[in-house]
Order: C-alpha cells, then structure tokens, then sequence
C-alpha cells in the first residue's frame, strides 16, 4: 500500500485533461500520464517491448497502443494483449486539491524473480527471442542466470517434442557445458542460445505423452539391461520407455548408464553418431539440474534408440571392406581382450594416434585390440580416438564439398560422446564405441587428401591478445580456415593462455547464428582440451574447431542483434533516439 508521503505532485488536473498525454521525470522515472474517460491512469513512458515512448502512443476503449509495433496495454494495470510486448509497469495516482499526484515507486505485485521466470515461460511458449534474452539477462542480474534457465528448458523439452530429446536439447546441454570455460556476456549468450534452440525445436509440435515405470521395484540390472535392449531392437518405443522410467527410478546412476551405453553401441554408429552424442548430452545435463530429472530426461531419449539408422545397414559400412562385420567381431572379442589386461596397466605410445588414421582398417583395429589386451581402459582407447577423429578435423581439405565438414564433425562429436561414458562406468560395453569410432575415422580419410597441415610448434613473440583479435577477425570473412588453424597455433607459441583462447573462442562461436553442428564442436573441442596431458594435446583440438568455425562464419548475426537490443533495454539505453 502506497503511503501518502510517497506521492509526488505533478501538475493541475485540468491541465492533464486538456493536454494528455503529460510526461513527467519523477524518482528517476519517466513517466507517462493520460486522462481517459475521466480518470488519471501512469505508466512507466518506455514500452517494455523495445522502449518507444508510451506518450507518443494512442488512447482508445481503455487501452493504450504504443505507436512502433502496436503493441497494447489495459491502462489500469498495465496488462498487456501482447504476450511479445510484456506487461507495462503502472503508478499509482491520486488527485488533490485539483492536482495530480503519482507514486514512482510501487510495490511490484510479484517478486522480480518470479515475474522474470514467468517470462521465461512465456518466450518459450511463444517462441520469442526478445521475450527470452530479455528473461536470461535479468534472471542472471538477480542470481538465477545459470539454474532458472537451464531447468526451465528441460522442463519444457522434455514436455513440449513428441519425438523426445533433438536438436535443441543437445544444444542447450552443450552450452550449460560451455558456461564456465566463457566471459560473464558469453555465460549470458550461452543460455539465450540453449533456450530459443529448445523453444524453436518444440515450436509447433505435439507434448509428449509419458509412460510409466514398472510397478515391480525389484528387477535386477541384467534383467532391465535385457528388456531394454530388446525393446529397442524391435522398436518398440513405449516397452523401451518404461523400462528405462523403471531402471532411472530403481537401480545407480551408473547402472542406468551402463543399460544406455549397451543399447547405443548394439548397432554401429547409430543415426550417424547423434544417438551416442545425445545420450551423453542427456546424462551431462542432468549432472547439472540433478539426477532427481533423471526419468523424464532419460525417458525422451527413447526414440534416439528406436527410430535410429544404423550404420550396418549402410553400404559404407559394407562395401569395399565389410568394417561393419570386422566391428561386431571386435565386441564379440572383447570378454576375451578385457579378461587378458585385468591387473595390467597400459601406457598410450607415441605413434598410437597414427595408427588409428591408417589406410588399413585391420591395422586400425588390430592396434586397439592389443591396447585392450595390454591393460588399456575404456577412457584411454576412447580418448585416443577422439583425437584421431580431431586429426581428421584439423586437417580436413578444403577442397571437398562444404557439407563434408559435417561428416569429420559428426565422428568427432561421436567419438568425445563415447569417450565422455567411458569415464562414468566400468562396463565391457564402455569399449564397443572406441572400434566403431575409429572405424567412421577411417572411412573419413579421403576428406584428409590431400590433408591439411597442422601448424608445428615454434616461436612467436607477438602479444597473444593481438592473436587473439586476429582469430577473430578471421571469422568475419568466409574462406579464412587455414589462417584461423595457424593463428590458434601461434597462440600457444606466444605462451598464450589456453582459457583466454577458449573464451576468444566463445566469443566467436555466439556471436555468430551458429548452428548445431558449430556449437557441437566448440563444446567437444573444449572439453577434449579438459583430458589433455601436453600442449599438443591441447592444440590439436582447439585448431580443428577454430577451422571447423572460419569453415561456417560469418553469418548474418540476427541472433546477437536481438541479443544486442535486449542487453541495451536492460541497460535503460533508448534503442529508438528519443525517450
């Protein structure tokens, strides 16, 4: 309740009725008076859409049209027709003595947390981009700038896409990945892009209709693990579904793993390694918003399994050398392989990654079966078949078709996913993706002829910072790849630092319409740069992103142009010229 010392006059009654609207500068405020059908109503003189001034707008029937996108607002409350607009922040008024008096400072009638949330929703509902960077940004300045929008957007993926975990869930679990390795702005981005990506790739789709978990809460692992792979062997999504609702409610996290694990690698490089990445994006992400998510998450992964091609069936796989049938020999071995290292402990050789980018798929897989026999563990042959699949990356040839950058990528991303489960169960089926990883590494190879040179260590004694910008700036013209590699390098013989690379990197990355693919990348580049034990391990990937993204920029960056206008509202800048 307004108190009346609060209250601050204005001006004669009479005069606002022959000339209304009034603007008035009061508390800081700028605000917008009108006298409609006998009554005093103020309201805050910038339209929360894009901040015209609410005093140029028009009065009529008891709503108040703002005059650049029409958007409309009840002038007793400030409730706005327009859900893209928001509603406008009003003042309570009262007249004495024949004067106008307004408090500038209200009570809000929710919490700013909670209207922010709201909003939240709203952008998503709507799919509204404005709504949604305006909501990221000031749920960041009250605290929530990591939490509310990533549990908002799971929530409504998991909910809102008939077809279950996609695209834009993948995305916004790469950019939570993101999140600490970029600049507070780019934190701010990095969440923007997760929730409209969600928003955009449920928009206009049919909810998901869950099942339900099993009512015997006694079933074993093995029989879960069993159940779950035959259901979705068959395709069978709802079996497959509450099996998995049952295991994500009853068994170890770790269990839960080993089941997706097994059921992702029974067929070879599945939906050409999207059904690998994404289950490992869904099990990243709930380390973020907790495993108490974890059925509904897991849950919408369910048609990754079902509906997904698998690479057996395609002709590459079979024809001229039948790498599908020399993949499944290699899991029927491993019982054996695993049983020979027990105890032993396996040290990576030098040449190892080399041989894992030979012509010869029998040398490629001979190498990892004798690792495995050696004592090698799952996390060791995995990782190094992502930084085989980074090699084919770094040194991809420009001269194939653009959209061979996809096919290197697409075994990158499966090959960090795979090595990414590795590292969370001790499970035999934790070593199947490592052979059908490295056998998509080798089907890659003519996108390596002639292969790019990786940029040898040296010397360099320019400042990194200047590096730095000039990486940059690479990606402001198409066609820079094998300078954007070279200057990457030059940054590491500067003695630059490796985060202020990354965050250069980010930086780059969201500023741009960077697509799945793009942000895939960077997301699996710096997290291989998280294992590495040297500085070429460390270059190696962040030289293959930085081409991958001169190969893909610039774009025309409608995204950082709504970012761009949100942040300037926030700030209280006019976006027009004039308030």
């Amino acid at each position: 309740m307004a108190t009346e010392d609060a209250y601050r006059e204005l001006f004669p009654l009479a005069h606002l009725a022959e000339n209304s609207p009034q603007l008035a500068q009061v508390g800081g405020r700028s605000i917008a008076l009108f006298h409609h059908e006998g009554t005093v109503y103020a309201v805050d003189n910038r339209c929360p859409h894009m901040g015209f001034p609410l005093s140029k707008g028009t009065v009529d029937d008891g709503l108040l049209t703002c005059h650049w996108h029409h958007a409309r607002f009840e002038l007793a409350c400030g409730d706005t027709l327009d859900l893209w607009a928001d509603d406008v922040q009003t003042f309570p008024v009262e007249i004495r003595d024949g004067d106008v008096y307004v408090h500038p400072d209200p009570e809000p009638d929710v919490p700013p947390e909670t209207h922010w949330r709201n909003r939240l929703a709203d952008a998503m509902q709507e799919n509204i981009d404005l709504v949604a960077a305006k909501a990221v940004i000031n749920v960041d300045d009250l605290g929530e700038g990591f939490t509310t929008p990533l549990e908002t957007a799971v929530d409504f993926g998991t909910t809102y896409r008939s077809m279950g975990w996609g695209r834009g869930l993948t995305i916004l679990g790469a950019m939570a990945n993101l999140y600490d390795d970029v600049a507070h702005d780019e934190k701010l981005r990095a969440m923007y892009v997760g929730v409209t990506e969600v928003a955009d790739d449920c928009s206009g789709e049919p909810p998901r209709f869950d099942q339900y978990e099993l009512s015997n809460r006694d079933l074993s692992k093995a029989r879960l693990k069993s159940w779950f792979r035959e259901t979705c062997e068959v395709r069978d999504d709802d079996g497959a579904e509450r099996c998995l609702r049952t295991a994500a409610a009853v068994l170890p996290r770790e269990d839960v793993i080993e089941m997706l694990l097994a059921a992702a690698t029974d067929h070879l490089y599945m939906n050409a390694g999207h059904t690998l990445d994404f289950v490992n994006k869904a099990v990243e992400t709930l380390d973020h918003v907790g495993w108490a998510h974890a059925e509904d998450v897991l849950a919408s992964t369910v048609d990754q399994f079902t509906d997904a091609s698998r690479s057996e069936e395609l002709s590459q796989w079979r024809q001229p050398i039948d790498v599908a049938a020399l993949c499944f020999d290699a899991h029927d071995a491993l019982p054996d392989l695993v049983a020979a290292g027990e105890g032993r402990e396996w040290d990576r050789p030098d040449d190892f990654v080399e041989t894992l980018l030979a012509d010869d798929p029998e040398t490629v897989l001979d190498a990892l079966r004798n690792a495995i026999r050696e004592g090698a563990t799952a996390e060791q042959v995995t990782r190094a078949v992502a930084l085989a699949a980074a090699r084919r990356v770094a040194q991809f040839a420009t001269s194939n078709e653009f959209s061979d950058w996809n096919t290197v990528h697409h075994t990158f991303s499966y090959a960090n996913a795979a090595h990414a489960l590795a590292a969370r169960t001790d499970a035999i089926d934790a070593y199947r993706p490592c052979f059908d990883g490295a056998m998509s590494v080798y089907l890659d190879r003519f996108l390596n002829t002639p292969a790019a040179p990786i940029p040898a260590p040296g010397e360099s004694d320019r400042d990194p910072a200047t590096i730095r910008a000039d990486l940059l700036a690479t990606f402001d013209e198409q066609g820079r790849v094998n300078e954007a590699g070279e200057l990457v390098s030059e940054h590491f013989d500067a003695g630059g630092d490796v985060d202020a690379l990354k965050q250069a990197l980010g930086e780059g990355l969201l500023r741009e319409d960077a697509g799945f693919h793009e942000l895939q990348n960077v997301e699996a580049a710096f997290r291989q740069v998280a294992f590495a034990e040297s500085n070429d391990e460390r270059r190696l990937p962040l030289i293959a992103t930085a081409r991958y993204l001169a190969a893909h920029f610039p774009t025309r960056r409608e995204r950082e142009q709504t970012f761009t206008i949100a942040h300037r509202l926030f700030r209280g800048e006019s976006i027009h010229g004039e308030e």
